[in-house]
C-alpha cells in the first residue's frame, strides 16, 4: 500500500509548533519535506526538555520523516541552493513575520517567477494584513483575540490555560494542511499555484462555529457558563471523593434518565435534560455531591456497564496506555535513523543504532493507503549533502544542454 500524499514535494522553512505540525501531518502522508533550517540560529524546538535519544523529544516528533539541511538565507548561495530546489519542491511552508521572506528575495511573488506552479503558505498570528500583521504573539494571545477565551472557562476563575495548543494546532497547522492540499487540487486544474495566508487568530475564530452562530444571527451574547456546552447545564467535570474527575455529557433525554437512575437522583429523573435555567444550578450541585462520595474507580465500574456519555479524565500518561489507545494504535515506534543508515554509527552518532522511539500516530485511517513512518526528527543538517547532489544535477543537465 502506498501512502497517500506520495509525489507532493515540500520545502518547509518554518519552526516551533504551528508549520512544522502541519508539515509532519503532510510527511506521514507520505509527502517528501526538506526542513530548511538555519546554522547559526536553531529552532527553539531542539532545546526543549525534556530528551531521548541525545535529541528533544518534540523535536523528534515534530520533525519526523523529514530531511534537515542548512541555509543562511542571506547568503547569494543559499538562494541558488533554493531556486534550483523549487524545480522539484513546488509546495512551500514559512512561518515568518510578513515581509521578512521578501527581504530575503525569497517571496512567493519572488518564486513563483522560477516556478509558476509552487504553492506558498505562510502562517503567521494575524495575517499578511491587517493592523497586526507585524504584531508578535502566542497560542494563548490568538485565543484571546479571537473570542474563544471570552466565553470559557468559569464566572470567577476566568479562562482556562489549555493543555494543549488549540490555536497553533487547530488553528494554524490543520488549515494550512486544508489549505495547501486545495491548492494542489486546483493546481491541477489551473496549471498554477498560489499563496496561502493562514492567520491563526482568522481560523481559530472559526472554530467557535456554534457559539458565533448563537451571537451573529441569534444575537445571544456568549459568556463563561452561559451555554449548554460550557458550563450553564449538568455538562460538566465532577470530582471524585480521591481527587480524580469525571466528565458528563449526558445531554440527550435517554442519557439524563440514565444518569439519574444511576446516580438515584430522582429529582434529575423528573426534570430532565429540557430542565429550566433556574434547576440547573441546583442539579449541577446534586450530581456534584454525590460523585464526590466514591472514587473514580467505583465511578468506572458503575458507568462501565451504561451508554449515557460518562467517562473519566485520563491523564495523558494513562491515555496513551488506555484499551482504546492500543486498540486504535494512537502509539507507534519509529526508526531513529532511515532505513539506510542503520548499522552506520558515523552517520549520526548521538542516536543509538537500530532502535527506534515511541511517538503518537497520525490519526487518518484509510481504507488502502497507510501512513508512513521513516525516522524521527534528523540532526540538524543531517542531509546536506542533498544541496551537493541537486548542484550536481543540474550542473549536469547546464552542461548537456
Amino acid at each position: 500500500m502506498s501512502a497517500p500524499l506520495e509525489g507532493l514535494r515540500i520545502l518547509d522553512f518554518s519552526t516551533l509548533l504551528p508549520g512544522p505540525f502541519a508539515t509532519m501531518m503532510l510527511g506521514d502522508l507520505g509527502a517528501d519535506v526538506i526542513h530548511v533550517e538555519s546554522p547559526n540560529r536553531m529552532d527553539l524546538v531542539r532545546l526543549m526538555p525534556p530528551y531521548a535519544n541525545g535529541q528533544a523529544t518534540a523535536h523528534s516528533y515534530l520533525n519526523r520523516n523529514k530531511r534537515s539541511v542548512t541555509l543562511d538565507l542571506k547568503q547569494p548561495e543559499s538562494l541558488a541552493h533554493i531556486h534550483r530546489l523549487l524545480v522539484d519542491y513546488d509546495i512551500v511552508v514559512e512561518q515568518f513575520r510578513p515581509g521578512v521572506m521578501a527581504r530575503l528575495g525569497l517571496d512567493y511573488d519572488a518564486l513563483k517567477a522560477i516556478n509558476p506552479r509552487l504553492i506558498y503558505c505562510s502562517i503567521t498570528g494575524y495575517g499578511q494584513t491587517g493592523p497586526l500583521k507585524d504584531r508578535a504573539g502566542h497560542d494563548i494571545n490568538y485565543l484571546a483575540l479571537s473570542g474563544v477565551a471570552g466565553h470559557s472557562g468559569r464566572k470567577e476563575s476566568g479562562p482556562p490555560p489549555l493543555g494543549i495548543q488549540v490555536a497553533d494546532v487547530a488553528g494554524g497547522s490543520l488549515h494550512a494542511v486544508i489549505g495547501i492540499l486545495a491548492a494542489v487540487i486546483e493546481r491541477q486544474r489551473s496549471g498554477q499555484g498560489q499563496h496561502i495566508d493562514i492567520s491563526m487568530t482568522d481560523c481559530v475564530a472559526t472554530l467557535s462555529s456554534m457559539a458565533a452562530a448563537a451571537s451573529l444571527a441569534g444575537g445571544e451574547a456568549q459568556r463563561p457558563e452561559a451555554g449548554v456546552l460550557n458550563g450553564a447545564t449538568f455538562y460538566d467535570y465532577y470530582q471524585t471523593s480521591d481527587g480524580r474527575w469525571l466528565s458528563i455529557g449526558s445531554l440527550e433525554p435517554q442519557f439524563t434518565l440514565g444518569l439519574a437512575n444511576a446516580l438515584r437522583l430522582p429529582r434529575v429523573a423528573q426534570l430532565g435534560a429540557s430542565m429550566l435555567p433556574e434547576d440547573r444550578q441546583a442539579v449541577r450541585v446534586e450530581i456534584a455531591q454525590v460523585i464526590a462520595e466514591e472514587s473514580l474507580a467505583h465511578w468506572q465500574t458503575v458507568f462501565a456497564a451504561l451508554d449515557v456519555c460518562v467517562e473519566p479524565v485520563l491523564s495523558l500518561e494513562e491515555a496513551m496506555q488506555s484499551k482504546l489507545s492500543q486498540e486504535r494504535g494512537w502509539v507507534i515506534e519509529v526508526p531513529l535513523l532511515p532505513e539506510q543508515e542503520q548499522g552506520n554509527p558515523d552517520k549520526n552518532h548521538s542516536l543509538s543504532q537500530n532502535q527506534s522511539q515511541a511517538q503518537l500516530a497520525h490519526p487518518i485511517r484509510f481504507s488502502r493507503s497507510q501512513p508512513v513512518y521513516r525516522y524521527i526528527g534528523r540532526s540538524l543538517g543531517a542531509d546536506n549533502g542533498l544541496l551537493e547532489q541537486v548542484s550536481r544535477h543540474d550542473s549536469s543537465v547546464g552542461a548537456s544542454g
